[in-house]
């Protein structure tokens, strides 16, 4: 007979032990601290940049809103001068300037010039006329700028 051990008669060869993972390699404990700094500083980012984005937005209406202009019909009387409507929206007692050019069939400008809007009423509609160094095919409101109160 052999007395040989069967693999039903083996035991198996004793667990090592669990040997604890290093410190620090799998916790999240120091990160903690991080994230919760990282998280605040992107809070306080995030409101100053929507402050910004509100008072340049804010900013923006106002100046618009003080003069609207359109340049609603214009006219080539010569090769040297066209005539257009200047229509201005305004703020009673609001004075300033509105710019106005003009482009010849090539697409160069030749012409342009501002406009004196006075501070009286709340609207200036007045046909004015525009100097030029060609025929000019097109008037073009580049903007209002109100005067400095």
């Amino acid at each position: 007979m052999d007395h040989s051990p069967t693999p039903e008669t083996q035991s198996a060869p004793p667990a090592a032990p669990l040997a604890a993972p290093p410190a620090g390699r799998y916790g999240r404990g120091d990160d903690r601290a991080a994230d919760r700094k990282l998280r605040a500083a992107a809070v306080v980012c995030g409101v100053l940049f929507l402050g910004l984005v509100a008072w340049l937005g804010g900013s923006y209406l106002l100046r618009e809103t003080k003069l609207n202009g359109t340049v609603p019909t214009f006219q080539a009387v010569s090769d040297t001068e066209l005539q257009l409507q200047l229509s201005v929206r305004k703020g009673d007692g609001t004075a300033g300037v509105c710019t106005v050019r003009s482009q010849g069939a090539d697409g160069a400008v030749v012409g342009q010039s501002d406009f004196r809007v006075p501070a009286a009423g709340s609207s200036y509609d007045e046909v004015v006329t525009l100097r030029t160094t060609a025929r000019g095919t097109t008037a073009e409101l580049l903007g209002c700028t109100p005067d400095k109160e």
